[in-house]
């Protein structure tokens, strides 16, 4: 018996379908997490010629915002993204208080929108001071 083989040609097709389905799925998983990759919220800093701060990359970091509505917002360290809502002056004293009181070596950063009203920024001010917090950093941007 004879065994007949045939030739087979090889296929110069790439199938292309799966590959779609992949990019599918990517495209959808960076639809969903890339808004949730911004951080904080968005104020306009004023800008001051001052030399950026020698910070430490492993400490925790607390920020406090004040918005151009004169709202107070917190939050602590640089992975909490969750939906941020106004936090009362009173309360932002009693939180940073006990923060300071858990963690003195924290780093304190007060971002104030450049058209926020000076009164609300300096109530903010004697609040951290009443707290613990004698020398917050301010965050600024770069002169243009």
């Amino acid at each position: 018996m004879e065994i007949v083989r045939k030739k087979r040609k090889p296929v110069s097709e790439i199938n292309v379908v799966p590959y779609l389905d992949v990019m599918l799925v990517l495209l959808i998983v960076f639809m969903v997490t890339a808004p949730l990759l911004t951080q904080g919220l968005r104020v306009d800093l004023p800008q001051a010629s001052s030399e950026p701060l020698e910070l430490d990359e492993n400490a925790e970091t607390l920020v406090i915002e004040l918005t151009a509505d004169n709202e107070y917002f917190i939050s602590l360290g640089v992975t909490e993204q969750e939906a941020q809502s106004a936090v009362p002056l009173e309360l932002i004293g009693q939180q940073v208080a006990s923060i300071v009181q858990v963690n003195p070596a924290i780093q304190i950063f007060v971002e104030g929108d450049a058209n926020a009203s000076y009164g609300p920024f300096i109530s903010l001010m004697e609040a951290l001071r009443i707290a613990g917090v004698n020398s917050p950093n301010l965050v600024t941007k770069p002169l243009e």
